[in-house]
């Protein structure tokens, strides 16, 4: 059961987090305020599908390691604890704090620099899911590595 729940929560996690990114971006950059408050309160509620994606993509993917290791295995490892603290201190706060002020109409320089601290954030996390989930495919060899 974790081989088919892993790939499936480790995509879905990777989606919501791109999803929250790209509506932040496209929301700020092209659409008016109005969008750019029903975004920023609605990503706290995308946590009830996020949160518990994530643990399942972790969970199973420890069961799926038992005793197994590797340079791919390995690295995916180093990346888990730096997506967790990053979500943990960084984006799930910033969400929150960005929630609470749009839904005041405060966009103020604290919404702006927090703002732009969890779309870094969020592209550190976004970056990581990915290089996870690109190397989740090349160990089970639907993905081969290019002789650049």
């Amino acid at each position: 059961m974790p081989k088919i729940i892993h790939p499936i929560a480790g995509l879905v996690a990777f989606l919501t987090v791109a999803g929250f990114w790209l509506s932040t971006v496209i929301s700020e950059l092209f659409l008016g305020l109005a969008a750019v408050v029903e975004v920023k309160t609605a990503i706290p509620w995308g946590f009830l599908l996020l949160v518990p994606a994530l643990a399942l993509t972790g969970g199973t993917g420890f069961s799926l390691m038992r005793g197994r290791r590797g340079r791919l295995a390995d690295a995916k490892l180093r990346r888990m604890p730096i997506i967790v603290v990053n979500g943990l201190l960084l984006l799930i706060p910033a969400a929150l704090f960005l929630a609470f002020k749009a839904k005041a109409d405060e966009f103020d320089a604290y919404f702006y620099i927090v703002q732009a601290i969890e779309l870094i954030a969020g592209a550190v996390n976004i970056t990581l899911l990915g290089l996870n989930l690109r190397d989740g495919l090349m160990m089970k060899g639907r993905l081969r590595r290019r002789n650049v």
